[in-house]
């Protein structure tokens, strides 16, 4: 299984190298399926969301195609994602994200899929691979729970470790070296923080950090 599991996409050279690297062949040959369906629910300005999607369009993929897995019928969105050598998913709620992953019938589909594709996740995106979503803001849990019923901290577990995003970002004033300390203290097992220019790249279980910029390794195994 291939991931490549960033704070903020494509953001950088060794990012974009890493993820050519993943798929084995270069940008121009790659097909993309962007997955937004994490930030459908968010509000406010969406620039982050336009600077991810520039950043993809630069690498100059073969073909780039937006499936939002949420409004579509399974049948449409299957053979779409079927095709895609990069599934690239979108930034936004984790819980809404992970929501859909399950509720569309793509966690079914998944282990078949990885095989042959890289998962590529910006934030929200990353972090559902982690076993479980707690790292996610509180307060957003709660505006989810109250908003759609439910809002489980179950995640897809792809990965045996836990990412948190964004670190030092003045976008997320929770995202600091003390704060992420802190809660490294409820979780069992390793915590990565990554800020907007560092990534994981992960090959079968065994993990590269790509870095241009700052990260931490918290509860880290002796």
């Amino acid at each position: 299984m291939k991931l490549l599991l960033t704070s903020n996409g494509l953001s950088n050279d060794s990012i974009s190298k890493a993820l050519v690297e993943l798929v084995g062949k270069s940008a121009t040959e790659t097909t993309v399926a962007f997955i937004p369906t994490a930030m459908n629910i968010t509000t406010g300005d969406k620039e982050w969301f336009i600077h991810d999607l520039s950043n993809i369009q630069k690498q100059e993929f073969e073909n780039i195609d937006i499936v939002d897995i949420s409004a579509l019928p399974r049948d449409v969105w299957r053979p779409r994602l079927k095709a895609a050598d990069v599934l690239f998913f979108e930034g936004g709620s984790t819980f809404h994200l992970m929501r859909w992953i399950r509720e569309s019938g793509l966690i079914d589909l998944l282990p078949e899929m990885l095989k042959t594709k890289v998962w590529v996740g910006s934030s929200a995106g990353a972090m559902v691979t982690n076993p479980a979503l707690s790292l996610s803001t509180k307060d957003v849990k709660i505006y989810y729970e109250e908003t759609f019923g439910s809002a489980s901290e179950i995640g897809l577990g792809l990965v045996d470790f836990y990412i948190r995003p964004h670190l030092n970002s003045p976008d997320f004033p929770n995202a600091t070296k003390e704060y992420l300390e802190n809660i490294a203290k409820d979780i069992s097992g390793v915590m990565y923080g990554l800020d907007d220019n560092s990534a994981l790249k992960v090959i079968d279980g065994q993990v590269e950090i790509i870095s241009e910029g700052e990260y931490l390794i918290l509860n880290e195994r002796k």
